[in-house]
């Protein structure tokens, strides 16, 4: 039987057409309930949400809220997380109908791969290969070890430490079958003592009425606060959740956890527990019927629980449990607020003052497994989504023409086994990072990435607007689709325009 094929957009292959395959099939399970959701097919959310803590929430939330308060600046940290999800589900949608990640689907959009993967690769590289959490994490560790924050003179052997960091994340990432698996296994681990013990240590540190002021002002729209640093406030409505327009960096793990068609496209394998897996740059597209229709509803279900009851919820608490207890502390007699070379320790020190070093620990390992693990799955998406981008310029990923059986030549063997692409990539890219992180201090690395984020959310999500309507017809965009993403667009714009006038007058002055 003929193979058929569909084209959507330009300058790519067209689209072989297969039926979607059933999270039954995909997972091997009889059935899916809840034992089945939790250990098969949630998980993407979660490795998000590791990231978005360590940027925006351990460090941005408390720098802002210590200095300016809550109001004005909490309805900015939730419209910026409830925009990012509704981005988000826009992203993952067009990858679980057609088994591509973002970085390979934008080369279908006019004039073609040539501008847009270049593109989204530059916008994700100038915000994520600045390396600030690996020196925060080192100062973090630091501390743990002396006692006391790093001098001056000690920074550079931070910066050391940071290095040795990253080149322990090297090595996590060879172990387990798919590399997907290993980043959701960690954060599994990390994310629920983080969340605890920062809730029971900020119920039991800070008064209820601070409590009920700081998530009041969450749905209290009112101005920006007078004076704020638009450099700070930019980066923290970028950096809340995940990464504004950047978060299409994190949507392939959908495609490597097997969502929809991703099941039918490949994975990253692991060098050590994984073998050698196919990993097509050219996705796969369902015929409308009935039967797949059903399928497509099941598979976005899931995809709205990963993100609603996973990563938003989440989010909100990764921001505003370090917000109330820094800014609590900051407001105690005595006490000045952080400042960006002290706020990644500040809590800690501040909570040894005052309850003993037992807290003080406990606070610093916290914020150092913040900061690690952050860092672990920057380091992996950029070493990913570069592998994706190089696989998407081979030459039968640029042709017009259906993808036919490989070939024997070099390029078609990294296709075959990926990991002799990916791995390269990565032992570069710590060499990369270890020379950056002498340029400045990891806040203000974190305050750039936040600010370039936003101007990512200028473009992307138009992009999607114009992938997305041309799905099958069950998954293709809808009325608050469009509403969302256009949404997007003008939110983060507007903190990009601010920051870029930092030297002048801002916008909401």
């Amino acid at each position: 039987m003929e193979k058929e094929y569909k084209q959507i957009g330009v300058s790519r292959p067209p689209l072989e057409v297969q039926d979607l395959p059933t999270p039954e099939e995909v997972y091997k399970v009889k059935r899916v309930g809840l034992q089945e959701l939790i250990l098969f097919i949630l998980g993407p959310g979660v490795i998000a949400l590791g990231i978005s803590i360590g940027s925006g929430e351990w460090q941005l939330g408390p720098l802002n809220v210590s200095k300016l308060g809550f109001q004005g600046i909490g309805w900015v940290i939730l419209v910026s997380a409830v925009l990012q999800v509704l981005y988000n589900i826009e992203l993952a949608r067009f990858t679980i109908a057609t088994g591509e990640p973002p970085i390979l689907a934008f080369g279908r959009t006019p004039p073609g791969y040539w501008l847009w993967i270049p593109l989204a690769l530059f916008s994700f590289y100038m915000a994520f290969i600045l390396g600030g959490w690996t020196v925060s994490a080192g100062a973090s560790l630091f501390a743990l070890f002396t006692g006391r924050v790093y001098q001056a003179n000690e920074l550079e052997l931070v910066r050391i430490m940071g290095i040795g960091l990253l080149a322990s994340i090297f090595v996590v990432t060879m172990f387990g079958r798919k590399i997907e698996r290993t980043m959701e296994a960690v954060q599994g681990l990390i994310l629920p003592y983080v969340l605890i013990g920062l809730l029971l240590v900020t119920l039991v540190v800070v008064p209820i009425s601070y409590w009920g002021s700081a998530m009041l002002s969450l749905v209290t729209p009112s101005r920006l606060p007078e004076g704020a640093d638009m450099s700070l406030l930019g980066a923290l409505a970028g950096f809340t959740a995940l990464a504004s327009g950047l978060n299409f960096m994190f949507i392939g793990y959908y495609r490597d956890k097997g969502f929809g068609m991703g099941s039918r496209t490949g994975y990253l394998p692991g060098l050590l527990g994984g073998r050698a897996s196919k990993l097509s740059s050219v996705g796969k597209i369902f015929p409308e019927n009935e039967k797949n229709a059903a399928i497509w509803k099941r598979w976005f279900r899931y995809l709205l629980i990963d993100q609603w009851g996973i990563y938003f919820v989440g989010a909100i608490l990764g921001m505003m449990l370090p917000s109330i207890l820094v800014g609590y502390l900051a407001g105690l007699p005595g006490a000045q607020p952080p400042e960006q070379a002290s706020v990644t320790t500040y809590a800690a020190l501040q909570l040894g003052q005052r309850f003993g070093p037992l807290l003080s620990g406990w606070t610093l390992l916290t914020g150092f497994l913040i900061l690690y693990t952050t860092q672990m799955v920057v380091l992996e998406l950029l070493a990913r989504n570069l592998t994706d981008g190089l696989l998407g310029f081979r030459r039968r990923a640029r042709s017009k023409q259906p993808e036919t059986a490989a070939e024997n030549s070099s390029e078609e063997s990294i296709v075959q086994d990926p990991r002799r692409l990916y791995y390269p990539i990565m032992i570069g890219l710590i060499v990369v990072i270890s020379i950056i992180i002498h340029l400045a201090l990891p806040v203000q690395l974190t305050v750039i990435s936040g600010n370039l984020s936003n101007f990512a959310a200028l473009i992307f999500p138009l992009v999607m607007i114009y992938l997305n309507r041309q799905l099958p017809k069950p998954a293709r965009i809808t009325w608050w689709s469009y509403l969302s993403l256009v949404g997007n667009v003008l939110f983060f714009g507007f903190f990009f325009v601010n920051f870029l006038l930092t030297q002048g007058s801002a916008l909401f002055r």
